[in-house]
């Protein structure tokens, strides 16, 4: 069972590494990071996250929206994902698809009793 847990465990520990990388502003270093986070566990929501932001923050708001839509497809309920989306899509002057995704996270907000 720790064998198979063990790709998992090593993918948390490179989010974290990209997470304090990504705080401290090296933002080549929290890329690599996240990538490798992926790399050993495709599906850990929160790396496709930081790997959106990061990307965001060095301009490349192609690759970061993808990031990010990875992250809804992986965690559609979650607020926060389409919140991500939202943002991106607005930096990319891509309004409409801002609102969508803004609307998407404020509806899931309300119906998990959370404040928009």
């Amino acid at each position: 069972m720790a064998d198979i847990l063990a790709p998992v465990s090593e993918a948390r520990t490179q989010y974290k590494a990209g997470f304090t990388h990504f705080a401290e502003g090296r933002t080549d270093d929290a890329i690599a990071c996240y990538r490798k986070a992926l790399e050993l566990a495709p599906d850990l929501a929160m790396a496709w996250n930081g790997l959106a932001m990061a990307l965001a923050k060095q301009g490349d708001l192609d690759a970061a929206i993808e990031a990010a839509r990875k992250y809804v497809e992986l965690d559609p309920d979650e607020p926060l994902a389409h919140t991500a989306l939202s943002m991106l899509f607005q930096q990319a002057g891509r309004i409409p698809e801002a609102e969508d995704a803004k609307a998407a996270s404020m509806q899931l907000q309300m119906k998990q009793g959370r404040k928009a």
